[in-house]
């Protein structure tokens, strides 16, 4: 498959997710897995935590409230949802919304692994704690993590807090807005 395309390689990818049962519970438990979706090449990729209702309904990651949210953080950065490549540490909603387990994560982690590889962003966002701990095999606190850049693989890593986070506390927002400006300008972009 090395002369594939990253498209085609995603695709193929996207299939061994669909028909994988690693995590007997999520894989009786989901409508769908919920893949990835956006750029094959992008420059920057978000990385949740795991698919929520609305994402395992139309098996595309953010598309609930918190989805609408992140889409108006992309736009105010100036980008496109379609520049971008967005994915989750987990490939199947969790019953009850509740975090993934380590377990589960450890089951998806070669599925992540491999979408970072294709994809090859130069950056990567981590939207709240459990992606940020999950990547990295941090313990620390989101709050403590933000501000600066951590390494994965190639990539520049950072750390903001996750936009269901921010429909609770809409006061954070302007500690993400302060983030993606810091993310912005090591790209070369200034943000008001």
């Amino acid at each position: 498959m090395s002369d594939a395309s990253p498209a085609e390689r995603l695709k193929a990818l996207s299939g061994c997710v669909a028909a994988c049962t690693r995590c007997e519970e999520l894989a009786q438990t989901r409508t769908q897995t919920v893949f990835g979706v956006g750029n094959p090449e992008a420059s920057i990729m978000f990385v949740g935590e795991a698919p929520g209702a609305d994402e395992d309904r139309t098996g595309e990651p953010f598309v609930g409230r918190a989805g609408k949210l992140l889409d108006r953080i992309v736009a105010a950065c100036n980008l496109k949802r379609e520049e971008i490549y967005i994915c989750n540490i987990l490939r199947c909603r969790p019953p009850g919304n509740r975090n993934p387990s380590p377990e589960e994560a450890a089951n998806c982690r070669e599925y992540l692994d491999g979408q970072i590889e294709i994809v090859d962003p130069d950056y990567i966002i981590c939207w709240g704690s459990v992606a940020a701990k999950n990547l990295l095999g941090s313990k620390e606190a989101i709050g403590r993590m933000r501000g600066k850049f951590y390494e994965y693989g190639r990539a520049k890593v950072a750390c903001t807090y996750h936009p269901s986070y921010l429909l609770r506390n809409p006061p954070a927002k302007k500690d993400v807005w302060d983030d993606l400006k810091f993310i912005m300008r090591d790209m070369g972009v200034e943000l008001d």
